[in-house]
């Protein structure tokens, strides 16, 4: 089965083709980050107005990489949700209007879904069950994972995810935009000792996060300090490793536990080089094998789309024409492909 996978769920415009026998055939991926750089953050309407532009010319360019036409297509999968609501209307849009034309299934894919199951996409999977940690510029949460659809939510963020508190934390030391990557990027030449942030709540039992006070820290420190570059390399390198220590505090509590013994890391901050080490440390210590999507899956993308939605497909469920948009979507309302199998 050959499935056409389309994300466009904030500031990237995706389109990719999975073969159920042959793996991913070609993937691509406009960025809008230069669009929304004047600006400091994702304006949706500019948003879902360039997704109207690029999107017809990265499908036409995907199923040219992959040496197929749309007649070559046995079903489409498309982002239905959570995301900017105009954003995914224009995927849900397309992708609809293509399967209708083509008399091709569709089915809206679970953006976070995708996230948990970009790790399939590598050469050495991992196997069910495993623990997820995905971690985001819009989400955060730890769940145990015993299938395609079985998600158990173990802990979430109560407020900032660790992706919004880089953001946010780079913005605060006038950092450019995107922030977060170029706050991991200053990091590395921090001076040790420096600055010392708390790591929230590690100090009460359970697995939530909550970011917003470790913003707040930071405002606190550098009040009044002259930001060169020295100090802000040095309040990011206090900043992220807060967050890091944070996360892997919280997954060793998980793993310990759930008894699992499979890690999966997903969604943009999974890329921190920093993030990686430590837990492949934790890996090392506790003899739990942790998997990664590659960087550039780690990132919204349609790959995860494709084989998401290929699988779904593959055991039966079908969507109806009508077009799904759900800026909000609790993961935890899906369930396993088989259970919606027409």
């Amino acid at each position: 089965m050959r499935v056409l996978g389309i994300e466009t769920s904030c500031d990237e415009t995706a389109a990719a083709v999975y073969d159920g026998e042959r793996g991913l055939l070609g993937a691509r991926l406009f960025s809008q980050v230069a669009l929304h750089a004047e600006y400091g953050g994702v304006v949706p309407e500019l948003a879902s107005r360039d997704h109207v532009r690029k999107l017809v010319p990265l499908i036409e360019g995907v199923l040219g990489d992959a040496g197929l036409e749309l007649g070559d297509l046995d079903g489409i999968a498309y982002t239905a949700g959570p995301g900017l609501a105009g954003a995914l209307l224009v995927g849900a849009s397309v992708a609809q209007g293509l399967a209708w034309s083509r008399g091709l299934p569709a089915v809206g894919v679970h953006h976070l879904e995708g996230h948990l199951l970009a790790p399939m996409l590598e050469p050495e999977p991992p196997e069910f069950p495993f623990l997820a940690l995905l971690v985001s510029g819009g989400h955060t949460l730890l769940a145990s994972v015993a299938a395609q659809g079985d998600y158990q939510i173990l802990g979430s963020s109560l407020d900032d995810a660790a992706g919004e508190a880089f953001d946010k934390t780079a913005k605060l030391l006038g950092l450019p935009y995107p922030g977060g990557p170029e706050l991991a990027r200053i990091a590395e030449s921090g001076r040790a000792g420096q600055f010392h942030f708390p790591r929230p709540m590690l100090d009460r039992p359970g697995l939530d996060f909550s970011f917003s006070g470790l913003k707040t820290a930071v405002v606190v420190a550098v009040r009044g300090l002259v930001l060169d570059d020295q100090v802000r390399a040095d309040v990011a390198r206090a900043f992220q490793e807060a967050v890091v220590d944070t996360l892997e505090a919280k997954c060793a509590r998980a793993l310990e536990a759930t008894g699992l013994r499979t890690l999966v890391v997903a969604g943009g901050v999974g890329a921190n080089r920093m993030l990686r080490a430590r837990l492949k440390a934790l890996g090392q210590r506790t003899r739990v094998r942790v998997y990664y999507p590659r960087p550039e899956f780690c990132t919204d993308n349609a790959a995860m789309i494709a084989y998401a939605g290929h699988q779904r497909l593959a055991a039966g469920q079908r969507d109806s024409l009508a077009i799904r948009a759900v800026a909000r979507w609790p993961i935890n309302q899906l369930r396993p492909p088989g259970e919606h199998a027409a």
